[in-house]
């Protein structure tokens, strides 16, 4: 039984924000700090992505764990289970396919979760997130079949000339 009427209850869900909500605003201003630029929230990709780097061919998800069902923090409410049940796992139903559509379109897609950006692990997460996104940077540049160009053995690697021992002049 849920504590208060219908239209209350409208009042406060309506509240709720799907865009810029804090989490992204975290994300969003690391990103900017750190010289990456992005688009935000992009009708025109699948499932709307939080953040979109079209140089990096990423995407951002950023995620509430209630919402979206996240199996660590994600949790039902005691009132109205069923409903909620049925809510959240539709929700990770579509997910799952915004992430599959996205993939076949050739982005490389990251979820970063509401409860990954708490002030205890924040920075490791944005750290992490920063990895991911230069390391599929680094790797799109670089082809899998790039030539190596290796020394001769009989060639010293070295750049400096042999040792010349110099006799100094006296000063006249």
């Amino acid at each position: 039984m849920d504590i208060w009427d219908k239209e209350k209850r409208s009042a406060i869900m309506a509240k709720i924000r799907s865009k810029d909500t804090k989490p992204e605003l975290i994300v969003r201003r690391y990103l900017f700090s750190r010289g990456y630029r992005f688009r935000k929230n992009v009708k025109g990709l699948p499932g709307t992505p939080d953040i979109v780097l079209r140089k990096y061919r990423v995407v951002i998800f950023i995620h509430g764990c209630f919402w979206h069902g996240h199996e660590v923090d994600g949790t039902t409410p005691r009132t109205n289970t069923d409903f909620w049940r049925k809510k959240i796992e539709n929700n990770r139903k579509r997910d799952e396919r915004n992430k599959e559509a996205l993939k076949k379109m050739g982005w490389h897609v990251m979820t970063i979760w509401e409860c990954q950006l708490k002030p205890a692990v924040r920075a490791r997460t944005l750290l992490d997130m920063e990895y991911y996104l230069n390391h599929t940077y680094l790797a799109r540049l670089t082809p899998a079949n790039s030539r190596t160009y290796e020394t001769e053995e009989s060639t010293p690697a070295i750049a400096a000339e042999e040792q010349t021992n110099y006799i100094p002049t006296p000063d006249t």
